[in-house]
């Protein structure tokens, strides 16, 4: 796939936005009729008075677009974003998969879930086999004692947590690293 949308063909690409214009940004843009997807996720924030729970993104700064070349200079106009973010000199895609991971993930409720099997170890490449997040691979990351799959979006550097069952995910082999199915192979787990 191009770094940059070709024609009329429509794909997800990463902007800067000004700081604290998130939101502002996103209304300017679909005004305009470009697709957006700004994460949110609700949290309880604290005041010295009182405690709300607020919509916040869940990356800050940052909003995914999905258009065409027609559309990715007029995403450029909106005062409230800077810039797209590129990775060697182009605005870098995001696939589509990986834009349905994060909403997936969004939608989910965080249980807090202690994992104790062993054979699971931080790096493995793991896929989620129940529940609505089926189909999901992501890496398996340790954090403060809770193991979690992470989903990275390799050309942003950014990785989506969440927590997932223990009983909900296998280890699986990397693609590259999978026998040619053209060869007659099977894969062993």
């Amino acid at each position: 796939m191009e770094e940059v949308a070709n024609g009329q063909q429509k794909v997800w690409h990463a902007v800067y936005t000004r700081s604290r214009a998130e939101k502002k940004a996103v209304a300017e843009l679909e005004q305009n009729g470009v697709e957006c997807f700004l994460p949110i996720q609700r949290r309880l924030r604290q005041w010295s008075d009182r405690k709300k729970w607020v919509d916040m993104p869940l990356i800050s700064g940052y909003l995914f677009v999905r258009v065409n070349r027609r559309d990715y200079d007029r995403v450029l106009q909106s005062d409230h974003i800077v810039g797209y973010v590129r990775f060697e000199g182009r605005a870098a895609v995001v696939p589509d998969n990986q834009i349905e991971y994060l909403k997936l993930m969004l939608k989910q409720h965080n249980n807090e879930v202690e994992l104790s099997v062993e054979e699971l170890q931080p790096g493995a490449l793991v896929e989620v086999v129940a529940g609505p997040m089926i189909g999901m691979r992501g890496k398996l990351v340790r954090l403060k004692g809770k193991s979690k799959i992470a989903i990275g979006l390799e050309q942003l550097g950014w990785a989506a947590l969440t927590e997932i069952a223990v009983s909900d995910i296998i280890v699986v082999e990397p693609e590259e690293n999978k026998p040619d199915e053209s060869q007659g192979k099977t894969r062993t787990h």
